[in-house]
C-alpha cells in the first residue's frame, strides 16, 4: 500500500494475496472471450473493413493500447484500488470528473455483460434445441446463467479465476492449434500472404476504420489488471506484469489467428467468403469451417459449445469487474455504504447482488418485447460499451499526465508524459473511428446509433451531478459492516 492509497478497515478490504500474475491474467483473457472475438468480429472486419488487412489492425490497436498502458501502469504503482479507472481519473482530474467516470465504467461493464448475455442465450438455446430437443427461449438460459454467475461471484475471486482458466485454455487451445498448424504448413491455397495482411497498402485498403474499431474492441477488459490489484500478491509487481503480458498476448493471439483464418481461405477470396458467411446468417462459419476442414468434423461440433463457454467466461469476468466498481463506490460512500459488505471468502457479495439485478433489468426488456437478442441486445450494447471504455482510456491518459506533473512521484518522462500523450492521441483517433462507424457496429440505423452514443455523456453527467449533490460523501466516517452468512 502506497502513501497515496488510504488505509481501510479490515472489513472494507478485499481479500489480499488471492491472485498471482497468472490468476489476474486469466481473468483478463476471459473478459476478451477470445473465441467470441475471433468468430464474431473477424468475419465482420474482413467483409466490411479492409479484407485481408485485418491482422494489421490488431497490431495497430495493440500498439495504441500498449502506449496507454505505460502511464496506466505507472499510476498503478501509487494508487491501488478496485475502482481503477475512476480512482485514477479522480486523482488527476478531480473527484467530480472521477465520479462521472465511475458511472461510465459501471455503464460499460454492465452493458457489455448484458450484450454477451444476449449472444450467450441465443447460442445455448440453439445448441440445446439441436442436440437435446430442449426448446426454451434464449432469455430462460440467460436468467439461469445469471444465478450461476452470482453463485460463482460470492464463492470468491480465486474460485472464479479457476473456472475461467479452464474455459480460456479450452477455447484458445483449439484456435492456437489451428493457427500454428496452418502457419507451419505454409498457410492456405495462396500461401501465408504476409504482404496481403501486414503491408501498409493492405492495412489502409477498403474501410480500415471498421477493422480498427473491432480490433480496439478486442482489447476491452485488460484494465482489470488494476481492478484486482487489492486482491493480488505484491500488486506493484503483479499489476504491471499482468498488464503488459495480457496486452502482448491478446495482440499476438488475435493478429496470428485472424491472419491464419484469412490465409486458410486465401487472401484474394477471404472478403467474399466472409460476405457469404454474413449473408447466410452464420458469420462464425467463416472461422469454424476452415478449422473443421483441418481437424475434422469433431471440431465443427465442439466449436459452437466452446463459443458458449467463451461467452460465459466473459460474462463472469465482467460480473467480477463491475461488482468491484460497486464495492469501491460504496466504500467511498459515493453509493450506499452497504455495497462494500464482504462475506467470509472476502467477496463483495452485496455489490454482486446489485450487479446481477442490473443485468436482469438490462436484459428483461429485450425479452418482454420479443427483440432478437443478437441483432439488438448484443450489437447495441456492445457498441455503446466500446465507446464508453474508449472515453475512460482517454480520460485516464490525460489524468496520468496531470497527476505526475502535480505529484512529482515519478520523474520518468516517457512513462508519465510522452507515452500517455501518444496513447491519448491514438485513443482519440479510435473514438472518432467508433463514432464514424457506430451504425455499422450496432447493425442499426443512424438515429438509433446517435441515441445510443448520447447515453455515454449522459451517464457521465449523471455521475458528476451525483457527486456535486453530495461532495462530502467520500469523507464520511465508515461504520463497521455486517457479513452475510456465507
Amino acid at each position: 500500500m502506497t502513501a497515496d492509497t488510504p488505509r481501510r478497515p479490515v472489513t472494507e478490504r478485499l481479500r489480499p494475496n488471492a491472485l498471482g500474475v497468472l490468476g489476474v491474467l486469466f481473468l483478463v483473457l476471459s473478459a476478451q472471450a477470445p473465441l467470441t472475438g475471433i468468430a464474431g468480429a473477424v468475419p465482420l472486419s474482413v467483409a466490411l473493413g479492409n479484407g485481408p488487412g485485418v491482422p494489421a489492425a490488431y497490431v495497430a490497436a495493440g500498439a495504441v493500447v500498449l502506449l496507454f498502458s505505460v502511464g496506466f501502469v505507472a499510476m498503478s504503482r501509487y494508487v491501488v484500488d478496485p475502482g481503477a479507472f475512476y480512482t485514477y481519473i479522480g486523482k488527476g482530474l478531480g473527484r467530480t470528473t472521477g465520479t462521472g467516470s465511475a458511472a461510465v465504467a459501471l455503464f460499460a461493464y454492465c452493458t457489455i455483460q448484458a450484450a454477451m448475455y444476449g449472444l450467450y442465450g441465443a447460442t445455448v438455446a440453439h445448441l440445446l434445441r439441436e442436440h437435446t430437443g430442449i426448446d426454451l427461449a434464449w432469455w430462460v438460459w440467460a436468467l439461469l446463467t445469471m444465478a450461476l454467475v452470482q453463485l460463482l461471484g460470492v464463492a470468491g475471486i480465486d474460485m472464479g479465476a479457476r473456472v475461467l482458466a479452464l474455459f480460456v485454455i479450452a477455447e484458445t487451445g483449439v484456435l492456437l492449434a489451428f493457427a500454428l498448424v496452418t502457419l507451419v504448413r505454409g498457410g492456405g491455397p495462396e500461401g501465408l500472404g504476409i504482404t496481403d495482411s501486414f503491408s501498409p497498402h493492405a492495412a489502409l485498403n477498403g474501410a480500415p476504420g471498421v477493422a480498427m474499431m473491432f480490433a480496439v474492441a478486442s482489447m476491452f477488459g485488460f484494465e482489470a489488471t488494476a481492478i484486482y490489484g487489492e486482491e493480488a500478491r505484491a500488486p506493484h509487481r503483479t499489476v504491471p506484469r499482468a498488464t503488459y503480458l495480457s496486452i502482448t498476448l491478446i495482440t499476438a493471439f488475435f493478429a496470428l489467428t485472424s491472419w491464419m483464418v484469412i490465409s486458410a481461405h486465401g487472401a484474394s477470396h477471404a472478403g467474399a467468403a466472409a460476405g457469404r458467411a454474413l449473408a447466410g446468417g452464420d458469420s462464425s462459419a467463416f472461422v469454424f469451417r476452415p478449422i473443421a476442414d483441418l481437424f475434422g468434423g469433431w471440431a465443427g461440433d465442439l466449436l459452437p459449445a466452446l463459443l458458449a463457454t467463451s461467452l460465459f467466461a466473459g460474462i463472469l469476468a465482467f460480473h467480477n469487474s463491475a461488482n468491484r466498481y460497486l464495492f469501491a463506490l460504496g466504500r467511498e460512500r459515493r453509493l450506499p455504504h452497504a455495497l462494500c459488505a464482504l462475506n467470509r471468502r472476502g467477496a463483495p457479495w452485496a455489490a454482486g447482488c446489485v450487479q446481477t439485478a442490473i443485468a436482469v433489468l438490462l436484459v428483461v426488456p429485450f425479452a418482454l418485447t420479443g427483440r432478437d437478442p443478437v441483432v439488438t441486445l448484443f450489437s447495441w450494447f456492445s457498441g455503446v460499451a466500446v465507446l464508453a471504455i474508449m472515453l475512460l482510456y482517454f480520460l485516464t491518459s490525460v489524468s496520468v499526465v496531470v497527476f505526475f506533473r502535480r505529484a512529482r512521484l515519478d520523474r520518468r518522462l516517457w512513462n508519465t508524459a510522452v507515452a500517455p500523450i501518444l496513447g491519448a492521441l491514438g485513443i482519440a483517433g479510435a473514438i472518432w473511428l467508433v463514432l464514424a462507424n457506430l451504425t455499422t457496429l450496432i447493425g442499426g440505423d443512424r438515429t438509433t446509433a446517435t441515441w445510443l452514443a448520447l447515453t455515454v455523456p449522459a451517464v457521465w453527467l449523471l455521475g458528476a451531478a451525483a457527486h456535486l449533490v453530495r461532495p462530502g460523501a467520500a469523507t464520511t466516517a465508515r461504520p463497521a459492516l455486517q457479513k452475510d452468512p456465507l
